[in-house]
């Protein structure tokens, strides 16, 4: 019997399957390149079940509409081998099988129960915390982390998983420390590394966050493309808040947009910034049309709810007629939810998508109305609080140009604790208070936006 590098016993003769499969675990857990190599081992050695089933679930994660149907030779391969391989081998199979015939509910349920009985399986960990992550179920996450903690001390992988998980369960300074140890122990720890920035950013750390990540930088080889397209995702917020508008241009020209344009979270990592720096008054020229020929395929992409509103809107800003395709699509499934019972595409998904395709076109009452009615479970669609804060700026920006200065003064003076010297944000406020008739405090604001600009000269 061989073992992954993990441990973990694995039903496979071929020396360089297991070398796949080490890759697949240890690219998985660190974002790199080399865990897609497990295709091709999957594609030589079709005797290898969780070869196949880690093939499979790679399919599975590319959050697409063909995902399922990519993953079943390998999902079929699989199930082949079921006699003889381990009861961990067919667990890992059984969850792929809930997968790709969408039962989530089970998926999630069996790795949860994994990542319980078989400690050493680290795959299985990180994909728990994914599928949780997609529903918004932080304390989850931090269970799964929490629970592997306490056989993988010295794993930064780990510590790193723990790190998100305590952000996301707003348990900053928790986070910090798990996300300080996991660098002590890997400085090349990407998921550690994204976990503090967003301490930072949450907590108004603007200059501090925006070093840290110039200052790891470097670390930033052989990652996957959603992982090296969100750091400097990350990057560019702190540098959006400095006021340096050039420099996030040229983060999302050579860094954010452009490595894997028919990824879905290179997609809406292009259209959540674009969208943040219209909103910061930033002129992107024809980007919008450029990243809508590449959403254009999106037109009927319910995989994920948070995914779906983010496609929806960079479509409808594109001017694309996929945009009303989409939203159509949405609306009947709102009419109709998943077999799963889940209430979020009706109640939470469909006011969203409606309120940033009314922004979209200029409706800012519309937008106002139907986005204030998501506001309160938008947790339920998935995504971090980073990303989902671009609903809650387009939420006050809709505010602002739709005459509501009132309820955009108290969004804006909430929001300002956790980016007291941003200049998007004392802009914004400057321009409220002058149309509140409150001079002094709009000259304030002003101010701080001009000083922050002063300090970051470009």
């Amino acid at each position: 019997m061989q073992h992954d590098y993990l441990g973990n016993p694995v039903t496979c003769a071929r020396a360089d399957t297991v070398k796949a499969i080490d890759d697949f675990i240890d690219g998985f857990l660190s974002y790199e390149t080399r865990a897609e190599g497990i295709l091709q081992a999957a594609d030589a050695d079709s005797e290898c079940c969780i070869a196949n089933v880690y093939a499979g679930l790679l399919w599975m994660m590319l959050e697409a509409p063909d995902a399922a149907e990519r993953a079943a030779p390998y999902f079929e391969a699989a199930e082949r081998r079921l006699v003889g391989a381990t009861e961990r081998e067919q667990m890992n199979a059984a969850v792929l099988r809930a997968w790709v015939a969408g039962e989530m509910l089970d998926a999630i349920r069996m790795s949860g129960e994994i990542s319980d009985r078989f400690a050493g399986d680290l795959a299985m960990v990180k994909l728990h915390q994914y599928l949780e992550f997609n529903r918004g179920n932080s304390p989850a996450m931090l269970r799964t982390a929490l629970k592997a903690l306490e056989h993988h001390p010295y794993n930064a992988y780990v510590h790193g998983m723990a790190a998100f998980a305590y952000e996301q369960c707003h348990l900053l300074q928790e986070a910090e420390q798990a996300a300080r140890t996991a660098l002590s122990l890997k400085r090349k720890e990407p998921w550690a590394q994204h976990a503090l920035a967003h301490v930072m950013l949450t907590r108004g750390r603007i200059d501090e966050g925006a070093r840290f990540l110039e200052g790891v930088a470097a670390t930033w080889v052989g990652l996957n493309s959603f992982m090296l397209t969100h750091l400097w995702w990350h990057l560019a917020l702190f540098k959006l808040s400095q006021g340096r508008f050039a420099d996030v241009l040229e983060i999302y020209d050579q860094h954010c947009w452009g490595v894997a344009k028919n990824y879905s979270q290179d997609q809406i990592g292009a259209v959540s910034l674009l969208a943040r720096m219209e909103i910061a008054g930033v002129d992107v020229g024809a980007r919008w049309q450029d990243l809508g020929n590449h959403l254009a395929a999106r037109a009927r992409d319910t995989v994920l709810p948070f995914l779906t509103v983010q496609y929806l809107y960079g479509l409808a800003r594109a001017r694309r007629a996929e945009a009303d395709s989409l939203l159509e699509t949405v609306r009947s499934l709102a009419r109709t939810p998943p077999p799963d019972g889940s209430e979020v595409w009706r109640e939470v998904t469909l006011p969203a998508c409606e309120g940033v395709y009314a922004y979209a076109r200029c409706e800012y009452e519309s937008a106002w109305q139907h986005l204030s009615g998501a506001m309160p479970r938008l947790a339920e669609i998935g995504g971090s609080h980073a990303q989902r804060d671009l609903f809650e700026q387009i939420l006050v920006d809709a505010a602002i140009k739709g005459g509501r200065s009132v309820a955009a003064q108290q969004i804006l003076e909430l929001r300002r604790p956790a980016d007291p010297q941003g200049v998007p944000l004392n802009t914004a406020l400057g321009e409220v208070y002058a149309a509140l008739g409150l001079t002094a405090l709009s000259r304030e604001a002003r101010l701080r936006a001009a000083a922050t600009r002063a300090r970051h000269p470009r």
